[in-house]
């Protein structure tokens, strides 16, 4: 996050505040699916044995509303645009999108 610069962003700590139904709406609206906005690198993913589990996207949801670190981070929505997760290739298109802005 500090290559990209968040100062101008709007941050939420989800340890402390979870994220709402309704954000987790808005977010799988711009990324397409929840299974996007998981993560499969949470220890509870192993820990529940979910990597054996067929998963739908109703569990994706649940599995994300129930436990903050089912959800793949960084998110950046920038717009109406959304960048998931640290990768080189998401923090730079961060900061081609961040300045455009």
């Amino acid at each position: 996050m500090k290559e990209v610069g968040v100062e101008d962003f709007e941050k939420q700590d989800i340890k402390t505040e979870k994220i709402t139904a309704q954000q987790l709406e808005e977010m799988t609206t711009l990324a397409g699916s929840y299974e996007a906005l998981f993560s499969r690198i949470a220890r509870k993913y192993k820990a529940l044995g979910l990597k054996d589990k067929a998963l739908t996207e109703q569990d994706y949801k649940n599995y994300i509303l129930e436990e903050y670190t089912f959800l793949k981070r960084p998110v950046f929505i920038i717009g109406k645009e959304i960048f998931i997760g640290n990768s080189k290739k998401t923090v730079e298109e961060v900061k081609v999108v961040r300045d455009q802005a």
